[in-house]
């Protein structure tokens, strides 16, 4: 509401304290009771694997160590450059590195953690972040391809991942049917496959895919699968899959956060890259 010219004139005539009282009158209005804690949407790129998993099903521990699977890791820009030497020395074999997130975002670190990783000696991978809500999951799997998303049979590249998970920027489902969910992951995946010649990993956790895809069966005998669970058990696995090829199981391992295991020893981690 516009101040009266006669008020305005009689607070000018304050100086200092006039102004900070004409500040006031003309800041917004805030109504009552509304959430001053209320989160904050976070910028559009920034989203990253997990990043929706403690808030949605918590943490409950740590797996306990097995010498038949093999410890990795993923990243994104959250994390920045990364210390490759250090994680190579700690045990870990296998990354994978954030490429892309919808049509709109490649992530600048890309080059440092795809190509840092590959020099140390381990085997790499990329992911894309998925939109469903922002493109088609056709146009989304090109922008991937095209921007680091690519496979090759050299041993040392693994398969392309789709991360699918919470919404971080609105409704968990991206405003999407569980049918129009599995349309769009399926309209992904084929043209990831027509691109590459490899069938790309879902990555997921078990509790959005019971909410998204009303736990749809049919991707897995063609599809791995990359679990996400903070806890010392995956328990539940999504419906069709009856063992994961990898688990995020923490989110506050050393070096970086997110932590992994690849289900197998490392040969086996070499011959999912080689596409075996």
């Amino acid at each position: 509401m516009p101040v009266p010219r006669s008020r305005l004139v009689r607070i000018r005539a304050l100086g200092a304290a006039g102004a900070v009282l004409l500040a006031a009158l003309t800041l917004p209005h805030k109504s009552a009771g509304a959430d001053e804690s209320a989160p904050t949407v976070p910028p559009r790129g920034s989203a990253h694997m997990g990043m929706g998993v403690i808030a949605h099903d918590g943490r409950a521990g740590l797996p306990t160590a097995r010498s038949t699977q093999t410890e990795g890791v993923d990243v994104s820009s959250h994390q920045g450059n990364v210390a490759w030497p250090t994680l190579w020395n700690s045990g870990v074999r296998w990354a994978y590195a954030k490429a892309t997130e919808g049509t709109y975002y490649t992530n600048p670190y890309h080059s440092q953690q795809y190509d840092g990783s590959y020099d140390v000696g381990m085997v790499r991978g990329a992911y894309h972040f998925a939109t469903p809500d922002t493109a088609s999951g056709a146009a989304q799997a090109d922008y991937f391809v095209d921007r680091g998303g690519a496979w090759s049979a050299d041993g040392r590249t693994l398969p392309g991942v789709l991360d699918i998970e919470w919404n971080p920027y609105g409704d968990a489902c991206y405003g999407k049917s569980a049918s129009s969910m599995v349309s769009w992951i399926r309209d992904f995946l084929d043209q990831y496959r027509a691109r590459t010649g490899r069938s790309a990993v879902i990555y997921t956790a078990t509790s959005w895919w019971q909410q998204c895809t009303g736990d749809y069966a049919g991707f897995a005998s063609t599809t791995p699968l990359w679990i996400a669970r903070y806890a010392s058990t995956v328990g539940d696995l999504p419906a069709g899959w009856d063992t994961y090829t990898m688990w995020q199981y923490t989110s506050t391992g050393p070096t970086v956060g997110d932590h992994d295991r690849f289900n197998g020893t490392l040969d086996r981690v070499q011959a999912f890259a080689a596409g075996s």
